[in-house]
């Protein structure tokens, strides 16, 4: 074996094992729900909330057993659908990356193709804007609020078109949350939500760089946009049995209750409250729901077929097989 293929062949080896390992080490990725820090910071909430507040609320005393009972709830932690999460996060978690992630088109080639797009039409702009501290900030504001729209308007073609709205019954399908829920979404699924995003900051991104001299950043912790990071903070709490709810500020900002309330199988919640960070979306396009007080609900697609999906198999090949029958019906001019 000459050097140049041994080198090739070690590499191969590495990315191999690396993307084996990765689903494992998610704890140290910064870019995952399941960072460290994040987990940590569900915990300390989940303690308070459904813990001390909780307890208040019964008007008994705090138990720390108790919570640990109550939190890690086998009938929930160790339920057929949470184990179905387990299994389909680790195929997932290999598979994704490899198969689907080289197609996704990034916000930054975007941007960078709005500038050159922009440069070829207009010129360079005769005195670019300097890039400081405003330039920073605003470029932020503006990149997550492109972020948030761009993640709210995928998730809606999610819902409301038949043919998509197959792929995403793979994360509707769960029957109790836990932070794996997060995971639980089908490789188109989550393409067309990545996509989603990229194609509203880019343009963002593309702008910016036009205008300002110089590479433009964002204003980041670990690395992550520090409003996402603030965010994942409590973004965890999303898919638990941990009511957690903004009150008024729900018109705002979507809270873990709300979210919750999105994955309910009754009639009146369907389709409710789509934002990932913010309910100003949802408030726009007539898709939010704010609970006034707490709500119990079952949990999936409403449709009795939630116990049928909890197989990775079923997951990857249903929604195909699904959305093909509803095409033969179109075709066919059936009902």
């Amino acid at each position: 074996m000459s050097e140049e293929a041994a080198t090739q062949f070690y590499t191969l080896v590495f990315e191999t094992v690396q993307a084996l390992l990765a689903p494992f080490l998610a704890f140290a990725q910064y870019d995952s729900s399941l960072f460290w820090p994040f987990l940590a910071s569900t915990l300390a909430i989940a303690v308070v909330v459904y813990g001390v507040w909780g307890a208040w609320a019964r008007r008994s005393r705090f138990s720390p057993l108790g919570f640990l009972r109550g939190f890690f709830s086998r009938a929930v932690w160790w339920h057929r659908s949470s184990r179905a999460d387990y299994r389909f996060y680790l195929v997932n978690g290999i598979l994704f990356p490899a198969i689907v992630g080289p197609l996704i088109l990034s916000g930054a080639q975007i941007g960078e193709g709005v500038r050159d797009g922009l440069t070829s039409l207009f010129g360079a702009p005769a005195s670019p804007a300097e890039v400081g501290f405003a330039a920073t900030l605003a470029f932020s504001a503006a990149f997550f609020l492109a972020y948030d729209l761009g993640r709210y308007i995928a998730h809606s073609v999610l819902h409301e078109v038949p043919l998509l709205w197959q792929f995403h019954k793979v994360h509707h399908s769960a029957e109790v949350l836990t932070p794996f829920t997060s995971f639980r979404v089908h490789p188109l699924d989550l393409f067309i939500m990545a996509m989603g995003a990229n194609l509203l900051t880019g343009p963002v991104t593309g702008l910016f760089l036009y205008f300002f001299a110089g590479d433009i950043s964002l204003v980041t912790f670990f690395g992550l946009h520090v409003v996402i990071f603030a965010y994942n903070l409590v973004g965890n709490l999303r898919h638990t049995h941990v009511w957690l709810s903004y009150g008024r500020l729900g018109y705002v900002f979507v809270s873990p209750a709300q979210h919750q309330i999105h994955h309910s199988a009754l009639v009146h919640h369907f389709g409710k409250n789509r934002g990932f960070g913010l309910a100003i979306w949802d408030l726009a396009f007539g898709t939010l729901y704010v609970p006034k007080e707490r709500e119990e609900f079952p949990m999936g697609l409403g449709d009795g077929s939630d116990g049928e999906w909890h197989t990775v198999a079923r997951m990857y090949w249903w929604p195909f097989s699904q959305s093909f029958a509803l095409l033969r019906q179109r075709v066919r001019g059936s009902p």
